[in-house]
């Protein structure tokens, strides 16, 4: 049987998103359209693959793909490889 992990995330980090338009549903545990990271450079650019054309003023175009500027979903691929 397979364990769940408890996510912590700091609340000065959620503090800090202001724009998430999904009242950080990703920390539920239950959303399958969650970007995927597909490149990390030092923890600090996110590289991602968008699973769902939602709207998020946390994405940003760059050049061919897409960066991640939003803090929760950083913490949570740098914490707990999510």
């Amino acid at each position: 049987m397979s364990q769940k992990t408890e996510i912590k995330i700091n609340p000065e980090i959620l503090k800090n998103t202001t724009k998430c338009r999904k009242d950080f549903s990703c920390l539920s545990g239950t959303r399958t359209d969650i970007c995927k990271v597909e490149l990390n450079v030092n923890d600090k650019i996110h590289f991602v693959k968008c699973l769902s054309d939602e709207p998020c003023d946390y994405k940003r175009s760059f050049g061919y793909s897409f960066i991640c500027i939003c803090p929760v979903r950083k913490e949570l691929h740098n914490k707990y490889n999510i």
